[in-house]
């Protein structure tokens, strides 16, 4: 089955959309992060990893390596940061993060091509050129990195500090994506969030990633910050579009100033009010879809001829911790504060603070702070809200195939539970499918929500709106 794809008007339903807009997982993960628990330690971690070393000789592998500096703070900001103008804190913290690249290179098997490698953050671009190069070295010792075109080696780049010279560095590292926050052009907004950049810091930036080889370049949006307004978000729109990046993400901000300190900055009363912030969202899907890009889902967009969008169509698109991704059979490991791994159905996350990061490696051991081991009903639930996540659609004899289940008995409950969106007009169940039409697109968490197990009335607290 080729997925169709929707026009801009066909996806925004207003009153649906108020109706069903309650707090949500974003499903970058199943089960969620906070089910996670500290049972799962770095023992468990080494143990899985030892489990399914042979098996995994010839599997490529996925590596996530988070870099939590900031020079600047931007209130909105929700990430595991530290704003800071030492450089030199990250010589420190590079110390310790070959200590856990050793530890963990030890548990991989030597000959496990590394796909695709990501740099997130914080702010990777924070590290001068010297420790860019000693961080890509240390990578290089310990893991196999690859130097044709199967690569996909994304890093996250800050264009107020992203010069020529630097770009070029990283693309001679062997990076071919990049990613960049811009949020917003407009200097009023830009003020009130402490994220100063000119939009032709962006497009310089832009313009030298491609002449520097780019595969791909990502453009991050964020529509409900102060003082956005329609007419305002629409121009930053008009702005970014004739950037041409090749993808954007256009997030949803979620004001929680009880979880994230930085958000206690913001004046609450700048905000735009919720039927603003409805408006904001029709019209980006609306000038983004005229202009060509497809709405792949979750607040992600891209050409017709990405990557992201040809593997919707081929319906081999995953989701993970990154967010959208191509390459759903890696392995993912991921080292640094906070960052989360997932291998052989376990997740485990490291520990968030640098102090606890830099005690448990002098100790000897991973730095895990809490996992989880997914059973078989998790894995089940996870490829069904996979399929819903990426392709709106759920295959019913591939995952009855997959888990010697009858759909409809095995999901008798779930089922029921779709009565109101079939009512609405927003899924359809069929003999062998369940499709979600155009305008319960946007609200896919809702509908991957009937299937999560883990959900309750306490947990649904920790998430955000869902549009």
């Amino acid at each position: 089955m080729q997925l169709k794809q929707s026009s801009g008007n066909n996806l925004f339903d207003k009153q649906l959309i108020q109706k069903y807009n309650l707090t949500g997982p974003r499903y970058t993960s199943y089960p969620t992060a906070v089910v996670f628990n500290e049972q799962y330690n770095s023992g468990n971690h080494r143990k899985n990893l030892l489990s399914c070393y042979e098996a995994s000789v010839n599997k490529p592998l996925s590596l996530y390596v988070h870099i939590p500096f900031c020079d600047t703070l931007c209130f909105f900001c929700a990430c595991n940061k530290i704003a800071t103008k030492r450089r030199e804190k990250a010589d420190v913290y590079l110390d310790y993060l070959e200590q856990e690249m050793q530890l963990q290179a030890a548990l991989i098997p030597d000959g496990r091509e590394v796909e695709q490698l990501h740099l997130g953050g914080g702010t990777p671009t924070f590290l001068t050129h010297e420790q860019m190069r000693r961080l890509m070295k240390m990578i290089a010792k310990h893991f196999n990195l690859i130097g044709d075109e199967k690569r996909d080696y994304s890093i996250e780049i800050d264009p107020r500090e992203a010069a020529p010279e630097t770009i070029n560095l990283l693309a001679e590292l062997g990076f071919n994506r990049f990613s960049m926050g811009v949020q917003d052009v407009q200097k009023k907004v830009q003020q009130a969030v402490n994220r100063i950049q000119p939009i032709e810091l962006t497009a310089k930036a832009i313009k030298q990633c491609r002449r520097s080889g780019a595969k791909s370049i990502n453009i991050d949006l964020i529509y409900g910050l102060p003082h956005q307004t329609h007419e305002s978000f629409k121009d930053t729109l008009t702005q970014v579009i004739q950037l041409s990046p090749d993808r954007l993400s256009v997030f949803n901000y979620a004001h929680l100033p009880h979880l994230f300190t930085p958000q206690k900055r913001i004046n609450e009363a700048d905000l735009p009010s919720a039927d603003e912030k409805l408006r904001i969202l029709e019209m980006t899907i609306e000038v983004l879809t005229d202009a060509g890009y497809v709405y792949i889902g979750m607040d992600h967009f891209a050409k017709p001829d990405d990557e992201l969008a040809k593997a919707q169509q081929q319906e081999t698109l995953q989701r993970n911790f990154q967010g959208y991704t191509t390459h759903a059979e890696c392995d993912l490991l991921a080292m640094g504060v906070s960052a989360i791994s997932l291998i052989n159905h376990c997740f485990s996350q490291n520990v968030k603070t640098l102090d606890a990061y830099y005690h448990q490696l002098d100790q000897g051991q991973i730095p895990v702070m809490k996992g989880y081991q997914l059973d078989r009903d998790d894995q089940l639930r996870k490829m069904v809200i996979q399929q819903l996540a990426c392709h709106f659609v759920i295959h019913k004899q591939q995952v009855e195939v997959a888990f010697d289940i009858c759909f409809d008995d095995y999901f008798s409950n779930e089922l029921q539970q779709l009565n109101s969106f079939i009512t609405d007009g927003l899924v359809e169940v069929l003999p062998d499918t369940i499709v979600v039409n155009d305008k319960g697109r946007l609200l896919i968490r809702n509908i991957c929500m009937v299937f999560d197990a883990h959900l309750n009335q306490q947990t649904k607290k920790q998430f955000s709106k869902v549009i």
